[in-house]
């Protein structure tokens, strides 16, 4: 039971997740018509910066600053300029490209985070998650050819 309700909560996030990052499509296509990309994505991440400073605060989650060791801040800190950067490209591919398109392209992160997290992390590659790959990569394509 207790299996269930966790692996329920994850997929509840992750599909809250999916439908805030649609969203990011949507208005992040609307905000930058006549705004440079950079300036935009600077914005926003002034933005999400005090939101989530404000959550931190909000939930008491502030004072555990200090139990965050020199190996894992430099991966979150690796993470974050990561992060930036597929921003940044994000709102430039927007800019210019359909919204629908970009999203499509975007999401094969997840083609990228399977084959790295194989080889860096051992997490194992099976003919499904091969076969969902072809999968991604043909909707993708479908999703961006005119």
């Amino acid at each position: 039971m207790i299996y269930y309700t966790y692996m329920s909560a994850w997929i509840i996030f992750a599909l809250f997740s999916a439908v805030f990052a649609a969203l990011v499509a949507i208005f992040g296509k609307i905000g930058i018509a006549n705004v440079d990309t950079t300036l935009a994505t600077t914005v926003r991440a002034f933005i999400m910066t005090f939101f989530l400073v404000m959550a931190s605060l909000v939930l008491g989650k502030h004072h555990l600053i200090g139990t965050i060791d020199n190996k894992a801040l430099l991966y979150i800190v690796l993470s974050g300029l990561a992060g930036a950067v597929s921003w940044l490209c994000y709102f430039l591919a927007l800019k210019s490209g359909p919204a629908a398109s970009v999203a499509a392209l975007d999401r094969l992160s997840l083609v990228f985070v399977l084959f790295l997290a194989a080889a860096f992390l051992s997490e194992g590659l099976t003919w499904k998650s091969m076969i969902g790959v072809v999968f991604m990569v043909v909707g993708a394509i479908l999703m961006t050819i005119k």
